[in-house]
């Protein structure tokens, strides 16, 4: 579904940004959903973090800071319980 009010932004960046935080938004929402119903899925999701990697190549790339990312994601869901 297409917003026809929505301009995208000149900036690729910024764009990609805004992309970027709708989709957290919604992810976080479905994830505390399913959550509330299956406590298990927290389980699931912390012992899945081993297998989490950073796409980026070279010196950027860093896999332990997005694994802390999802544990810090998973922490708070287990706090909201």
């Amino acid at each position: 579904m297409t917003d026809p009010t929505h301009t995208p932004h000149l900036d690729p960046v910024v764009e990609a940004r805004r992309r970027e935080m709708a989709t957290e938004h919604l992810l976080f929402g479905t994830i505390r959903f399913l959550a509330q119903r299956h406590p298990e899925l927290l389980d699931e999701l912390e012992g899945s973090l081993d297998h989490l990697w950073d796409k980026v190549e070279g010196e950027a790339r860093d896999d332990a800071a997005v694994r802390k990312i999802a544990s810090r994601i998973v922490k708070s869901l287990r706090a909201e319980r």
